[in-house]
C-alpha cells in the first residue's frame, strides 16, 4: 500500500488530498474523500464564518475521519473563517490566492496544521520559516487559480529547497502522476480535476460531462492582465472572455465585472453560457464516473504497480 510521512501525521490511510474547490469542495465531496482514505478539504472561498461552521458539522455527520478547510485569501471573509477553524478545531488548513502569514501565527498556536498552496520557492520557504507543516506544490497544469511554473520544476524545486513534506499537485489524476510527483520528492498528491467526476461532487452535471468529454487541448488561461491567472475549459464564456481581455478598450474595471459570479453559475446551475468551468489540464485522462473512494484507491493501486515494475528499468 503506498503509505508516506502524512498518513500518519494527518490520520489518513492514503497520501492523497482533494483539491478546495470553490462551490464544489462541500460537505458531500470532502467527507466522502475523507471515508475512502484521503484528505477530503472543504472550500471556504464563498463561505462566511457562519456558514461554513455550517458545513464543517455537516461533514462531521458524514464522516469521523480526518478532513481539512483551504482558506482562500482573497475572500472577503479570509479574517472571519480564519477564526472559525480555530474555534471549531480544525486540524488541517490549506490556504490559497496569497501569502498566509497573516494568520499562521494563530494557527500554529491552536495546533492546526497549515499547508499553504504555494507557486514559487520563495513562498514555500517563507511558510516553513513561519511554521508551515508542509506545503502544496501546485504547477500550472491545474484548474482554477495557478502560477506559472509547471509541476515537473516546481516540485522538484521546492522539494530541494525545503525540509517539509512536499504535497504534489497540478496534472495528476493516476497512478502514474502520483508515482511521478514521489520521484520528484514529494510524499503525496493532491487532485482536484479527477474529483470533480466523483460520485459524491455535487457540481452541476453539465460541468461533469464537460469534464469527461474534454481533450488535451481543452483548456485556457484567462486572468493575467488582472494579475490571477485561471485555467478554466474552453466554453463561449472563457474565449468571450480571453478576447475582451485581449482588448485594450475594455478596462480592468470590466473584466472583474464580467467574470464575478462565473465559477457559481458553473458549478450549481451547469450554466453553458455565463459559467466558468475551471478545470486542469489533465481532464483527457478523465473519463469515467467513479466514487471517490475508487478514485483513491485507483490511483494508489495503480502507483504501488508502477513501484513495484520499477526495477525493469535499470540492469
Amino acid at each position: 500500500m503506498i503509505k508516506s510521512k502524512i498518513c500518519d501525521d494527518l490520520g489518513i490511510k492514503y497520501p492523497v488530498f482533494q483539491g478546495g474547490m470553490a462551490w464544489i469542495a462541500d460537505a458531500s465531496l470532502a467527507s466522502a474523500v475523507s471515508e475512502g482514505g484521503g484528505l477530503g478539504i472543504l472550500a471556504g472561498m464563498n463561505m462566511n464564518g457562519e456558514q461554513l461552521t455550517e458545513e464543517i458539522r455537516r461533514t462531521r455527520r458524514l464522516t469521523k475521519n480526518p478532513f481539512g478547510v483551504n482558506v482562500m485569501l482573497m475572500s472577503p471573509y479570509a479574517e472571519e473563517v480564519s477564526d472559525v477553524v480555530i474555534r471549531e478545531h480544525i486540524p488541517v488548513v490549506t490556504t490559497g490566492a496569497g501569502n498566509p502569514a497573516l494568520y499562521m501565527k494563530k494557527w500554529t498556536e491552536a495546533g492546526i496544521k497549515v499547508i499553504p498552496v504555494v507557486a514559487s520557492v520563495a513562498l514555500a520557504k517563507m511558510v516553513e520559516r513561519r511554521g508551515a507543516y508542509a506545503v502544496v506544490a501546485e504547477g500550472g497544469e491545474s484548474g482554477g487559480h495557478i502560477g506559472e511554473l509547471s509541476t515537473m520544476a516546481l516540485v522538484r524545486e521546492v522539494c530541494s529547497a525545503v525540509n517539509i513534506p512536499v504535497i504534489a499537485a497540478g496534472g495528476i489524476a493516476d497512478g502514474n502522476g502520483m508515482a511521478a510527483a514521489f520521484m520528484l520528492g514529494a510524499c503525496g498528491v493532491q487532485m482536484g480535476t479527477r474529483f470533480l467526476v466523483a460520485d459524491e461532487c455535487t457540481a452541476h452535471e453539465n460541468y461533469k460531462q464537460l469534464v469527461l468529454k474534454a481533450g488535451d487541448r481543452d483548456t485556457l488561461v484567462t486572468g493575467r492582465r488582472l494579475g490571477h491567472p485561471v485555467r478554466a475549459l474552453k466554453t463561449n464564456f472563457s474565449r468571450m472572455y480571453k478576447e475582451k481581455e485581449a482588448d485594450g478598450a475594455v478596462s480592468s474595471e470590466e473584466l472583474e465585472g464580467l467574470g464575478k459570479g462565473a465559477l457559481r453559475l458553473a458549478a450549481k446551475e451547469g450554466d453553458l453560457q455565463n459559467g466558468s468551468f475551471l478545470c486542469g489540464e489533465i481532464a483527457g485522462l478523465v473519463t469515467k464516473r467513479q466514487s471517490a473512494a475508487e478514485i483513491i484507491r485507483s490511483v494508489c493501486e495503480e502507483a504501488e504497480a508502477l513501484f513495484r515494475s520499477a526495477p525493469s528499468f535499470v540492469d
